[in-house]
């Protein structure tokens, strides 16, 4: 288990990394429309940020302290609390207590399984980010591939969560970037 803790920590880290360059490219587009319908990339930033909280660094009392008006000094933060926490010896021995969140009652999650949640979530939220700063993205076909791995067969099962729009029909040979975020219903070719 220890190979395995240490293996999903550090993907996540390199995951978190990744998204964290592209918050440092934003620049000027923190408005800027974002593949999310209903988020500009300030949006999705703050997003991620909240899940981390919600679902990890809250429950786990390892919630930094963030500047307000600083998105990339809120990112930073957020990386260094996340590197301190999954550090930690047997930080994925136990579960989370996650607080009721909209319609969501209150629940228990083994860490070892909300960390590979998150990592899904930074990674397709890196390909909006960069998409709402005009930047062309690719993410890692690796982890692309792995993910689409663990998706449910149901195609529909994710969009009925109400937490992904419906997926997108793309060509059955496309590669492992496009077929995921069509998945988790982006559609792989937009533009602001």
């Amino acid at each position: 288990m220890a190979d395995e803790s240490e293996e999903i920590a550090a993907r996540h880290l390199r995951i978190c990394g990744a998204f964290g360059e592209e918050v440092s490219a934003v620049g000027e587009h923190w408005q800027s429309q974002s593949p999310c319908s209903d988020w500009d990339a300030r949006a999705v930033l703050e997003h991620v940020i909240g899940f981390h909280d919600v679902l990890l660094l809250g429950p786990m009392g390892a919630k930094p302290q963030r500047p307000k008006g600083d998105p990339v000094g809120r990112w930073t933060a957020t990386l260094e609390a996340l590197d301190r926490l999954l550090s930690r010896p047997g930080v994925f021995e136990g579960v989370v207590d996650v607080p009721a969140v909209g319609n969501f009652p209150p629940s228990r999650i083994d860490a070892a399984h909300v960390v590979p949640l998150l990592s899904l979530d930074v990674l397709v939220h890196t390909w909006d980010l960069g998409r709402a700063a005009g930047h062309e993205i690719t993410l890692d076909q690796g982890l692309c591939r792995a993910y689409l791995e663990v998706l449910p067969s149901d195609e529909t099962a994710l969009s009925r969560t109400g937490m992904y729009d419906s997926p997108i029909e793309v060509p059955a040979r496309s590669d492992p970037q496009v077929t995921l975020l069509a998945r988790l219903g982006r559609n792989p070719d937009w533009r602001r």
